[in-house]
């Protein structure tokens, strides 16, 4: 899926190994910013040992949890056969319109009709905009009928999640969405082609078969709260955020669909009002290094080994990778791995580069991997 600062990548190159090692000999893994859940995803099922995620947004919990608190693969097709078929019943008989030849005054009226659908919450939210009027129905359709035992309950939702991101017309993130311009009509219009449930039933058969070696739990949490929950024979992995931007508004989406509702949107990329918004004081420069500095040290305090991912530069939110260095040495004995890996521009595109009209979405950058070791 879609998600800035994966560590999909250099779980590949040097990160999974690292972790692996610094595991063996540990009782549990902590992840206190799961993101998209790949690195305590990875842990559970490669390590074994009981893994802990938290994040302050809830997509991240349940894209995490759907692997980690459980030990025992499902049947997707299991899955699919009874949701999909109730999602079917739920869809309207009237048709719907579909962004014609995409002009303005198209998918203008895809947004009125969508907001006027009030009991379909991601329609009314974002249709026409990042959906077309058709899979914003389908994703609510979806959501209203996911199976209600867990853990297939979850298992589905995180499909799901996966799916909207992987469809939504967005050049990276649910920041902003592709506008029926000159240049950015083809891009809409290629999004709202997508299938919405065949991209649901592909993440299903990817996401199922997946469990962990020993059940964990994921929570909702912020970083410094799950921190305090430490022991001695932890491993706690920490990639805070390195951007001065609220990571909410990337997923604003993604965090609709997670919990059913979204509450009143405005702006051009339809975003809940800021108190619906999870808010990180690491992604405040007024804030982030005190919330560096207080995370490390509930970490030392704890007496819990740590392994910390940053990239190797200044970084929007105020923090860099000499300061994440200075910081971790008051409190730990720091070793230094550096590796190159791939930065999201936070909105960039590959193919407007391409013609000249926008940045990379992706460019290469250095990242720091310290491994934190107490006094």
């Amino acid at each position: 899926m879609k998600y800035m600062g994966s560590k999909q990548w250099m779980l590949q190159n040097g990160l999974g190994t690292l972790l692996c090692a610094e595991c063996e000999n540990a009782e549990r893994f902590v992840d206190l910013f799961a993101g998209s859940g790949a690195v305590a995803c990875f842990v559970a099922k490669q390590v074994g040992l009981p893994v802990m995620a938290s994040d302050l947004q809830e997509f991240s919990v349940i894209l995490t949890e759907a692997i980690i608190a459980r030990d025992k693969p499902l049947d997707a097709d299991q899955i699919w056969r009874y949701w999909s078929k109730y999602a079917l019943k739920l869809l309207p008989t009237k048709s719907m319109p579909n962004g014609g030849k995409f002009t303005q005054a198209d998918v203008e009226g895809c947004r009125v009709w969508s907001n006027r659908q009030e009991s379909w919450p991601v329609t009314r939210a974002y249709g026409g905009y990042y959906f077309s009027p058709k899979q914003t129905i389908w994703i609510d359709a979806l959501r209203r009928s996911i199976p209600k035992e867990e853990p297939s309950r979850t298992v589905a939702l995180a499909a799901l999640i996966n799916a909207a991101s992987r469809c939504a017309a967005s050049p990276g993130h649910t920041a902003q969405p592709f506008q029926p311009t000159r240049t950015g009509k083809r891009f809409l219009k290629e999004a709202w082609a997508k299938d919405i449930p065949k991209s649901t039933y592909q993440a299903l058969e990817i996401i199922a078969p997946q469990f962990a070696i020993n059940k964990g739990i994921a929570l909702v949490a912020d970083a410094i709260t799950t921190a305090k929950k430490l022991r001695s024979g932890d491993v706690a992995f920490m990639d805070p955020p390195y951007s001065g931007v609220q990571y909410s508004r990337f997923y604003h989406v993604l965090e609709t669909i997670a919990k059913g509702e979204s509450g009143d949107v405005s702006g051009a990329g339809r975003y809940p009002v800021r108190s619906l918004r999870p808010q990180s004081k690491f992604s405040l420069k007024t804030s982030s290094l005190d919330a560096l500095q207080q995370l490390l040290k509930t970490i030392a305090e704890k007496g819990a080994k740590a392994i910390l991912t940053f990239p190797d530069h200044d970084c929007s939110n105020g923090l860099s990778g000499e300061l994440i260095r200075t910081t971790a040495k008051e409190f730990f004995r720091v070793t230094i791995k550096t590796v190159d890996r791939k930065f999201s521009t936070l909105g960039g595109n590959a193919k407007l580069a391409k013609i000249g009209k926008g940045r990379e979405a992706r460019q290469m950058a250095k990242e720091l991997i310290l491994t934190l070791t107490p006094r």
